[in-house]
């Protein structure tokens, strides 16, 4: 078996359990067993994780820190995103739906893997396609049919955006490997840096829809509210991930050379989105329109982090603090995220979710036992969203922010500016605070004017639920070891390929120099290799 398949096997078991479900679906009328069969196919995927001891290998492919750790995300979360959307009665747990999951979760793990052009833009449509699907299945009503096809129709003209400035980077350099781009790019002979800077805007446009960052965001409220909450969780936290991975690899790699051109584009798109989603969130009645302006603004602190590895470089503790924040903010704004909307999915009237703001009012105190325990979690993720200690959100704030006031570059007056958009960073938490605490009011504060019912065959969004608050918790409480995790997510594969030597068993390996710090090639894996 050669390295680049022994690399890619927890991909490919999750497209080969998609594939299996998509087809049995039509042979089988059961719906839990989709849900058993994506589980172990999560299950299998984790398993050869834990057995893939690769530092780098040639070709296209490279499994460096910041692979690994966003793989685990990207599994973790697909299971979370099952067990909420999983209902006898509802869409999520149709074999379709739960086909298109899994290949959405592959999509995210192969662009992680991905140093070449042509799979890290086939990684993100294995993303965008699935997702089309899960949107159209969510719900049956114009509103969701609608949303459907404003997200279908704009995904493609991102697509193709960046698809366009990829086509800029090839012309410039002639090749598609990233580390060959930057190289040839970063060269004092290289003639066409501006084809470098065209592309590097046309790849901030493609994948700031991705993202959600101002101003390809206009999609997102309309979308969120016309689809489910289970959907709006995956649209929260999927493809930010994917496309932070796609600026991290393109834009920190490929674009090197045009980096000082980098830095300043981010730094406003992080203060535009950022201020933009908390101001627009402040008025939203609509839970999900509010969830969604809250994620847009959470797009802009990540990129706060991002500017700083652009400023400074890999070079220095600094860029490596920059990107290890990136990745510990994507990971409490997700458990938070993801939590908050499994919660909501367990609450409604007959076969609608809660809706509004207003619904949620006095939810702890109109009896039973689940629905006080749906309040507190909401509380507590309200809280970590609005990085209130020790709570996990709070961690992921302090990094970001820490990070910026740490800028130290060879740039006049770099410093100067990342301390303005930490004190700005500052200021829009501030703001955020506010509509996240209007939430806790309404539920803790006010007579309850209704009685929200406690949905039907939502135990497993209850279980994600009360999952992600114990999650939350402990890692505000014991930050430590996820602050380890994000910093050897910072290391990133830089090398470009080179021939590879014919290993026991004939697998190809090789060493490969990971930036920052030195750290080489085979020891960034866990287990024993396959």
């Amino acid at each position: 078996m050669s390295a680049p398949v022994v690399v890619l096997a927890p991909e490919i078991i999750l497209v080969v359990v998609a594939a299996t479900i998509y087809v049995a679906g039509a042979f089988a009328r059961s719906r839990d067993v989709w849900v058993w069969l994506a589980l172990g196919g999560f299950l299998s995927a984790a398993v050869a994780m834990v057995m893939l001891s690769v530092g780098a290998v040639g070709g296209p492919i490279s499994v460096d820190g910041m692979a690994i750790y966003v793989r685990w995300l990207a599994l973790g979360l697909g299971a979370l995103l099952l067990l909420t959307s999983s209902r006898p009665s509802g869409q999520g747990s149709t074999p379709e739906y739960v086909g298109s999951l899994l290949l959405t979760v592959a999509g995210v793990m192969l662009a992680a893997a991905s140093r070449e052009l042509v799979l890290l833009f086939m990684g993100l449509e294995l993303v965008s396609i699935p997702t089309y699907i899960l949107l159209y299945l969510g719900r049956r009503d114009a509103a969701s049919q609608e949303a459907a096809t404003k997200y279908f129709f704009l995904s493609i003209l991102a697509s193709a955006m960046l698809l366009y400035g990829f086509s800029f980077l090839y012309g410039a350099t002639g090749s598609t490997h990233l580390a060959v781009i930057g190289q040839r790019l970063a060269s004092p002979e290289a003639g066409s840096l501006w084809l470098a800077r065209a592309a590097m805007v046309l790849v901030l446009a493609g994948l700031g829809f991705k993202i959600a960052a101002v101003p390809f965001h206009f999609y997102a409220p309309d979308v969120y509210q016309g689809t489910t909450h289970a959907n709006a969780a995956l649209l929260s936290v999927v493809p930010k991930l994917a496309g932070f991975v796609a600026l991290v690899r393109v834009v920190d790699v490929a674009l090197e050379g045009a980096r000082d051109d980098a830095w300043p584009i981010v730094l406003i798109l992080a203060v535009a989105t950022m201020t933009v989603g908390n101001a627009m969130a402040l008025w939203q009645q609509n839970l999900r329109r509010l969830l969604a302006y809250s994620s847009i603004a959470h797009a802009g602190y990540m990129l706060i982090a991002l500017a700083v590895s652009m400023a400074t470089g890999f070079g220095t503790t600094t860029a490596w603090e920059g990107m290890a924040a990136l990745w510990l903010y994507l990971l409490v704004y997700a458990v938070a995220t993801v939590g908050t909307f499994a919660a909501l999915s367990c609450l409604g009237r007959g076969a609608e979710s809660v809706q509004s703001v207003e619904e949620l009012t006095g939810l702890p105190w109109t009896g039973g036992r689940v629905r006080p325990v749906l309040a507190w979690t909401i509380g507590l993720f309200m809280f970590s969203l609005a990085g209130i200690p020790p709570l996990a959100g709070f961690w992921g704030k302090l990094a970001v922010f820490a990070s910026a006031l740490s800028v130290e570059g060879p740039v006049e007056g770099i410093r100067g500016w990342f301390i303005v958009l930490a004190v700005v960073g500052v200021l829009n938490a501030a703001v955020a605070a506010a509509y996240y605490l209007r939430i806790i009011g309404v539920m803790f504060f006010r007579r309850p004017l209704g009685v929200p019912r406690v949905r039907e065959g939502t135990g497993g969004a209850l279980a994600v639920a009360i999952f992600s608050a114990v999650l939350a918790v402990a890692i505000g409480l014991g930050p430590g070891i996820w602050f380890r995790d994000a910093r050897r997510a910072a290391i990133i594969e830089a090398e470009a390929p080179r021939p590879l030597p014919m290993a026991a068993g004939g697998v190809q390996t090789a060493d490969a120099g990971l930036r920052p710090g030195g750290e080489v090639g085979q020891g960034v894996g866990f287990g024993s290799g396959l």
